[in-house]
């Protein structure tokens, strides 16, 4: 089988769609080439309409939105493919995760679901290549949380011999893995990281995210709307556990805005707060559950952030915070090269999930494929 798989994220802070080129005939991975599309504004703000129920003709919209995101991923794929001086023909599969817009495991009927606008068929047509998608649903049939699934790849990443080691994931939804010294893997989602603070910036600035933290650090933290924050139950839930926005929404921050009286709070304060309150639950968790780390590996785009950065520093004062980078892969690459490597699993029919991670009834192998 040829090495060379291709992986594509688009996550749940639907800034935009990250593909990377792997070669996975190593040990490790090789990243050959990364390329990175943002989402049109029209497809975003209809993705991020579609995580709200009770919209019009939405089985239509969801539908369309799906083949508007395979366009965007085709953009990347010819982009990678062009870059690397590679062809169709050298690429054994691409794994498409889908954009999230439902995350339910476990609710309603007693298995619940989760839902990836995504057309693999069309993607496989209209780059030539096998495609591997629908990642999360088998887990989910076998009792699990369907995420996160990243745990496995970090632990074939960046696991060390006889050394505790956390990768906590910054994405829209902040995620964390246990490397733990015994050789033990743990990981579950923790709680918001750049949805909430992406929706305030864009509602009070016109710009997508915060760079850098800027306005997040020329706010004060609101320390009564921090303590609203932090009593959302999910934080406190042992894991398995995972989380979306159907959970951390506008509506549930505006909740939590009138509750703690600060509906008329300076939005540059609320934005401290918000990074505040990223920092401190995926601390809490930290200390919780890898309490003997020494190394917090930090990926996704909330590793750009260097405000956020620099408080889970200062609220993790015994470890060492730092991005991927120092580990050998750049933090926008490592959630799609996770994807690649789960389609070569796939591909070679072995399990994707980790039961300890996600609580399924057994290890499965996850994904469907839709051949070239």
């Amino acid at each position: 089988m040829d090495p060379l798989f291709i992986g594509l994220m688009s996550g749940t802070s639907l800034d935009g769609v990250d593909g990377v080129l792997a070669d996975l005939s190593g040990h490790t991975p090789r990243v050959l080439g990364h390329a990175a599309r943002p989402l049109p504004a029209l497809l975003r703000a209809e993705l991020m309409a579609l995580n709200t129920p009770g919209g019009v003709n939405e089985l239509h919209r969801a539908a369309l939105a799906g083949n508007a995101m395979v366009r965007v991923y085709a953009e990347v794929v010819a982009t990678l493919l062009a870059d690397t001086g590679r062809s169709a023909r050298d690429v054994a599969a691409i794994g498409a995760h889908g954009q999230t817009v439902r995350h339910q495991p476990g609710l309603h009927d007693g298995t619940g679901y989760t839902l990836q606008l995504n057309q693999p068929a069309l993607l496989a047509e209209v780059t030539g290549i096998a495609v591997v998608a629908d990642f999360r649903s088998r887990d989910i049939a076998a009792g699990g949380q369907g995420a996160p699934l990243v745990p496995a790849f970090h632990h074939a990443l960046f696991a060390q011999p006889a050394r505790t080691v956390a990768v906590l994931n910054l994405g829209g939804i902040a995620n964390i893995s246990v490397l733990a010294a015994d050789g033990a893997v743990t990981g579950f989602d923790c709680g918001p990281a750049n949805a909430l603070m992406d929706h305030w910036c864009l509602q009070h600035t016109g710009q997508p995210f915060d760079r850098n933290g800027t306005w997040a650090a020329q706010g004060r933290v609101l320390p009564a709307l921090l303590r609203m924050l932090l009593a959302e139950p999910f934080l406190d839930q042992p894991p398995p556990k995972s989380t979306g926005r159907d959970l951390f929404h506008p509506a549930w921050l505006a909740s939590k805005l009138v509750a703690a009286d600060a509906v008329a709070a300076a939005a540059a304060d609320v934005q401290s707060t918000l990074a505040e309150f990223t920092a401190e639950a995926a601390a809490r968790h930290v200390l919780r559950h890898a309490a003997d780390a020494t190394r917090l590996l930090v990926c996704g785009g909330g590793a750009l952030n260097t405000h956020l950065m620099s408080r889970l520093a200062a609220l993790l004062p015994g470890i060492a915070v730092a991005s991927t980078n120092t580990a050998g892969l750049p933090p926008l690459q490592v959630e799609a090269c996770a994807f690649a490597w789960l389609a070569q699993r796939t591909l070679t029919g072995q399990p994707g999930n980790l039961p300890a991670v996600t609580g399924a009834r057994g290890p499965r192998v996850l994904g469907a494929i839709y051949p070239a």
